[in-house]
């Protein structure tokens, strides 16, 4: 895969939002992680964007889940998407996931849930990011999944 940025953008490895940072998600967030998202799979799969067609998301071994968080970060490495995790200090609450669209070349797909105890964040994360994207990235659409 090709990357969706432009060569020379600098991505951005943190984003303060709204009671919430951002950072690129990783194996460093792995425990954190899957128990925040094992914790809140019923709001997840209630969340805009979610589920997907493949059954997504499911249930994950911590081991599978450190395999996602690999993935993720060689994606965000190779500039071919970009996962970040969603932190309320130390504490993982979520993720956003920014990914290729099959529209235009500066057109990209934004998905995020939080953690069932933060459902307060969904649409402010989900608002916030996207007007990041708009404004700091070289992306002119940014498409919100499920909508």
């Amino acid at each position: 895969s090709e990357s969706i940025v432009p060569r020379g953008f600098t991505v951005p490895e943190r984003f303060e939002g709204s009671g919430y940072q951002l950072e690129p998600l990783g194996p460093v967030h792995n425990s954190r992680d899957h128990a925040a998202w094992m914790a809140s799979l019923d709001h997840i799969r209630s969340t805009l964007g979610f589920p997907m067609d493949d059954g997504w998301p499911y249930p994950m071994s911590l081991e599978d889940n450190l395999a996602d968080l690999e993935q993720h970060l060689d994606e965000f490495r190779r500039k071919v998407a970009f996962a970040y995790s969603v932190l309320d200090g130390n504490e993982v609450v979520g993720c956003v996931y920014v990914t290729p669209d099959e529209g235009a070349s500066d057109s990209v797909g934004l998905r995020s849930w939080v953690t069932a105890d933060r459902a307060h964040l969904d649409e402010v994360v989900r608002g916030e990011v996207a007007r990041w994207l708009e404004a700091d990235w070289p992306f002119s659409v940014v498409r919100l999944w499920g909508t």
